[in-house]
């Protein structure tokens, strides 16, 4: 596996303008529609390891974050022809082994991954109320083989203060994984 980090947008830049259908074929999704709440999109996919490492606690803090008020999209742009193993379907297979409850979108143009400057997956996005980026950067210090505990620290923290309408530390880390693979 070849390690990939996020590019690290500028934070302060406003959200792309994105359009993106669930799995389910009827619910879309946009910059627009999200109003005024902030907003967690995720860029990942089913067989990367960096992801699976993670999933189950992605998962879970995912769902804290909506509770509180944070709107969560994950979003997979991989190439499914050269890449069926993060097919739509096994996506929804996929979704539904780690308990994810917010939506899991394929993008297949690429146009999303591509308008948020996307490189790796996991690569986190984190918008504050105005839509600003406000957070990009890794889940936390943990990767696969490190034998540090998968905990979300990094990515939970500065969600958590986005939310209370603070700004999360500028010092962020980029994260590592897998690179999205490109049409």
């Amino acid at each position: 596996m070849v390690a990939t980090a996020s590019t690290m947008r500028e934070l302060g830049s406003q959200m792309p303008a994105f359009e993106i259908t669930a799995l389910d074929g009827e619910k879309r999704y946009n910059n627009s529609a999200l109003n005024s709440q902030p907003v967690l999109l995720m860029f990942i996919c089913n067989h990367c390891p960096f992801v699976v490492h993670i999933a189950e606690k992605m998962a879970l803090l995912a769902k804290q974050l909506q509770e509180q008020g944070m709107s969560v999209i994950a979003i997979s742009s991989n190439d499914v022809e050269n890449y069926p193993q993060d097919s739509p379907a096994l996506m929804v297979e996929f979704a539904t082994r780690y308990g994810f409850d917010f939506p899991y979108c394929y993008d297949e143009t690429q146009g999303v991954a591509k308008a948020f400057a996307a490189a790796c997956t996991p690569d986190f996005f984190i918008y504050d109320r105005n839509h600003a980026l406000r957070y990009r950067g890794q889940f936390d210090a943990s990767r696969p083989g490190n034998h540090i505990e998968v905990n979300g620290e990094d990515l939970f923290s500065a969600a958590c203060a986005i939310l209370n309408d603070e700004s999360p530390s500028e010092h962020q880390v980029p994260s590592i994984g897998c690179n999205i693979k490109w049409k």
